[in-house]
């Protein structure tokens, strides 16, 4: 009767085997290395080209909003950008960090393009600076006068037309009056947007204030060097390619195969606790991640945000 090849060794049998064949060092086996990490549930609308050209736009924009600043308050102001982020929308709305911001929407020929929001402390900072009422500007949990509210109407009325001078396609206007913990307009979860944060300072000032534009990621595509389709001539292709687009969005679910081997049942009743299984692959082969049956990406193993990761080395040509 024929022995079956065992395909189960306890550590006593591995040590033995790593010892005969001169194993490395265990630091030269590992694969796991770190990767970059990477939000698939962040929008990722906008790709690295077309941020480059966003970060040209609104270092525009900064540069005449320290412009506007200086020329509403008759003194020195600096305005820099602190971030511009993708975002879906549910992810702003859900998160509920901005209840007490201050929201003014603005838009162009009857299509909404995005609002400007103003936490409550900038808002009190920017109004009680213009009113040289210091005193006032301790008090930053106080709601906003009439008063108040229609001078910061004027403020983001000013900064929006900065955005509008620096975008050449529209001339962007207030879709309404200013109001508070609620974003002036419907938009769906889905939707994409890119969030502009902006810090302002006051050149004798320490304190420097934050206020932040949200912007439909669709209407900045002209500026970030998309192609802006329109709605005219509305062609078989451009059908196709707007489902692609919407087959693009679906989720698909991939498998990565680290490797592969062969048991029979009894060598799988025997398995116990610590043995180690060896694999039909070398540690320095690649994984394979595999959608249905076929294999279409490999890479090597890594870690990110504490997690297993996957760094892509290769694409697999399908046949």
């Amino acid at each position: 009767m024929s022995n079956t090849a065992n395909h189960s060794l306890t550590r006593e049998k591995i040590q033995q085997l790593l010892a005969a064949v001169g194993a490395r060092p265990k630091e030269d086996i590992r694969q796991n290395t770190d990767a970059p990490e990477y939000n698939w549930r962040q929008s990722h609308y906008f790709g690295q080209k077309q941020l480059k050209k966003l970060s040209d736009f609104t270092g525009e924009v900064a540069k005449k909003c320290a412009e506007k600043f200086t020329q509403l308050y008759r003194s020195d102001f600096n305005v820099t950008i602190a971030s511009t982020t993708q975002h879906f929308a549910g992810e702003i709305t859900a998160s509920g960090n901005n209840q007490n911001d201050y929201y003014l929407g603005f838009g162009a020929k009857d299509q909404t393009f995005g609002l400007i929001g103003i936490p409550a402390k900038t808002a009190i900072l920017w109004v009680t600076q213009l009113l040289g009422d210091s005193k006032s500007a301790e008090n930053t949990d106080r709601e906003l006068s009439q008063l108040e509210q229609s001078i910061l109407f004027d403020i983001a009325f000013g900064v929006i037309g900065v955005l509008s001078d620096s975008h050449d396609n529209y001339v962007l206007k207030p879709t309404g009056e200013i109001v508070k913990g609620k974003i002036p307009f419907q938009i769906g979860d889905a939707e994409e947007i890119c969030k502009i944060t902006v810090s302002v300072k006051k050149s004798d000032s320490g304190n420097a204030s934050e206020a932040y534009f949200l912007i439909l990621c669709d209407k900045l595509q002209a500026i970030a060097g998309l192609k802006v389709e329109t709605g005219e001539n509305v062609s078989a292709q451009n059908i196709s390619k707007a489902l692609f687009n919407h087959l693009q969005g679906m989720p698909i679910s991939v498998t990565v195969k680290l490797a592969h081997a062969m048991f029979n049942f009894q060598e799988i009743m025997n398995l116990q606790v610590d043995d180690i299984l060896l694999l039909d692959k070398k540690v320095n082969e690649p994984v394979e991640m595999i959608i249905g049956s076929k294999t279409v990406l490999r890479g090597r193993l890594a870690k990110s945000d504490g997690k297993r990761a996957m760094v892509i080395t290769e694409l697999c040509s399908a046949k």
